[in-house]
């Protein structure tokens, strides 16, 4: 008796966001289920080409088993945010699969270069005889190399290889073009380019990633939030010894209003860098727990517009008392509160980015689900 498993895997799991379907789903039915609902949900979604073609070599391979083989079919879903965390929730799904049914090999069907990265998690854990990729026949021309152009932009796998490059070569010429000494900058750009191209040949971006992983695997989480706990009460205790040096020294002639100003001014710093401290702790405790949802991250922009706002309320608080007077004209204001008012804005995009992930990561969680 030969057990046969017909695997096709779905790493950015398009199946549970866009169908509402948990993974493992496990039977020749459920697996059709799914493959309707994802295919009703979004008809241009190359995995239900992949389910379709599973099923195809699933019916195929029992009408020619024997009569004491098993033949059985499955479809692992992944994770939106593609990479270490996909992989986890496949090889735990591939897992109760073959505790389950107990397979001696199997026949693993995707839909393009991006599935078929799992395929050393698959081949760890059982033999693979065959891999099978579906590719949909497509009409050519321009108005189908043009609507390939635009989907890419619209799928967030390929939109962050796409654009982001794309953006950091205009905002470079950009800034080349704007700053009096920006000719460097221009010339810098080719040198850029050439490192990430040789970057990209070598493999690098690969080799980095991993080197990463293994240290955020291999560094202690409590050890971190030990040095970044007490770092934030030495920052304390340094904000506290500058102000009684400060306080307790001669009154200048400016004032004490001047003197309280000044010393707020020089232990804002301090006080920064131990609400950073303090925020990166529970982010790191968050993060080892499994529990981090971005609250932390935050944290650290909200100091920073607090920090941004106080230091220049301190500064005109200053000009004011020695100068006596504020003169209220664009470039002065646009001077001071200029950056106040950016550190606004950049923490509202840090706030819908962090949303964002966090809506992404309720989407792709669950337990597991055997069937529809």
């Amino acid at each position: 008796m030969v057990r046969t498993l017909v695997l096709t895997i779905d790493r950015d799991n398009d199946l549970g966001v866009k169908a509402g379907i948990r993974g493992p789903v496990v039977g020749r039915k459920s697996t059709l289920t799914a493959a309707l609902r994802l295919g009703i949900a979004d008809p241009e979604e190359s995995d239900t080409n992949a389910i379709l073609g599973a099923l195809h070599h699933h019916d195929r391979i029992v009408e020619r088993a024997g009569a004491g083989d098993e033949v059985e079919i499955a479809i692992l879903t992944g994770d939106v945010r593609v990479g270490p965390r996909s992989d986890r929730a496949i090889a735990s799904q591939l897992d109760e699969v073959i505790q389950e049914f107990q397979p001696d090999s199997a026949l693993l069907v995707t839909d393009g270069a991006d599935d078929e990265a799992s395929l050393p998690i698959v081949t760890s854990r059982i033999r693979v005889d065959t891999v099978e990729k579906v590719i949909v026949r497509q009409s050519k021309g321009i108005e189908g190399t043009y609507y390939y152009i635009i989907k890419a932009v619209e799928d967030p796998r390929f939109r962050a290889r796409l654009l982001v490059p794309l953006a950091i070569f205009l905002m470079i010429l950009g800034l080349g073009l704007i700053l009096p000494n920006g000719i460097v900058l221009i010339g810098a750009l080719p040198l850029i380019m050439g490192v990430w191209l040789l970057g990209k040949g070598l493999g690098w971006e690969q080799q980095m990633e991993r080197l990463m992983m293994d240290m955020r695997e291999s560094a202690s989480g409590g050890l971190f939030s030990s040095l970044l706990w007490g770092l934030s009460i030495v920052s304390i205790l340094l904000a506290v010894l500058l102000s009684y040096q400060k306080m307790t020294g001669p009154l200048p002639d400016q004032g004490l209003l001047w003197l309280i100003t000044k010393t707020l001014d020089e232990v804002l710093p301090w006080i920064l860098i131990s609400l950073f401290s303090f925020a990166l702790s529970l982010g790191v405790l968050r993060w080892k727990e499994g529990s981090f949802t971005g609250r932390s991250v935050l944290l650290l922009g909200l100091s920073g517009v607090v920090y941004t706002f106080a230091d220049a309320i301190l500064k005109v608080t200053l000009q004011v008392i020695t100068e006596g007077d504020y003169v209220l004209v664009v470039s002065q204001v646009s001077e001071d509160w200029g950056l106040p008012v950016f550190s606004v804005i950049l923490y509202y995009l840090l706030r819908t980015v962090v949303q964002s992930f966090s809506e992404g990561d309720d989407l792709g969680s669950g337990n597991r689900f055997w069937g529809v």
